[in-house]
């Protein structure tokens, strides 16, 4: 029989792993990872009518630029091997395989509401241990990714001074920051984990179980 249980604290890893899921993957697909230099033709016009000149931005294999017809965004590596440094191959490589780990416990964490085990170990204990292998590929593609800045990609965005670990006359656009932040909450994820798991095989749970209850919904 299928026993709902759902308890604030299994509910709220569920919604934190879902979110760091779907944060993790939008810094993956985003082109804000460097923020170039501004370029000469302006598009916007900033406070007290003065111009605010566009800044192209660079992204794991995608970018985006301004031309004569608007800002144009896509990717500039059709395949694999043309992404700008073998640097950034691993990083994607990492970050890919750390972002499936998260999707699959995302989608395992919704069924966390009504089975509590798997070939007799917790669920919560399982994905927990995903969380975390995950957050260690995450780590590794973060810091493999500053070793590219020395590619002539990143060299036409950043300037000829950008090298490996130093940015030259770019700036860290939001995807890398988000990246970072939704690194820190896997392994917070991973963690909060283990507290889902007592939550659900409480005493209480357990005595609701016992009464016949299918529905059980406990602070």
């Amino acid at each position: 029989m299928c026993h709902v249980i759902v308890t604030c604290r299994s509910m709220l890893w569920t919604l934190l792993s879902i979110m760091v899921a779907f944060t993790e993957l939008i810094a993956f697909m985003s082109n804000d990872w460097l923020v170039g230099t501004t370029t000469g033709s302006t598009n916007n016009i900033g406070s007290y009518g003065s111009p605010d000149p566009y800044r192209p931005t660079l992204g794991l294999y995608g970018r985006c630029l301004q031309l004569s017809r608007g800002v144009q965004c896509g990717p500039y590596a059709t395949h694999f091997g043309e992404i700008a440094s073998g640097f950034w191959q691993a990083t994607s490589i990492f970050l890919a395989v750390g972002i499936l780990l998260l999707c699959t416990v995302a989608i395992m964490s919704i069924f966390t509401l009504c089975f509590q085990s798997i070939m007799k170990k917790s669920i919560f204990n399982v994905c927990g241990l995903l969380q975390g292998i995950a957050g260690l590929f995450l780590i590794l593609g973060l810091m493999l990714y500053p070793a590219g800045w020395g590619s002539k990609k990143a060299q036409d965005y950043c300037g000829a001074d950008a090298s490996p670990y130093k940015v030259g006359l770019c700036s860290l656009g939001w995807a890398f920051y988000t990246a970072i932040g939704g690194t820190v909450l896997t392994f917070l994820c991973a963690i909060f984990s283990a507290q889902a798991e007592i939550a659900t095989s409480s005493d209480k749970v357990q005595e609701e179980i016992e009464e016949g209850k299918s529905l059980i919904c406990l602070l």
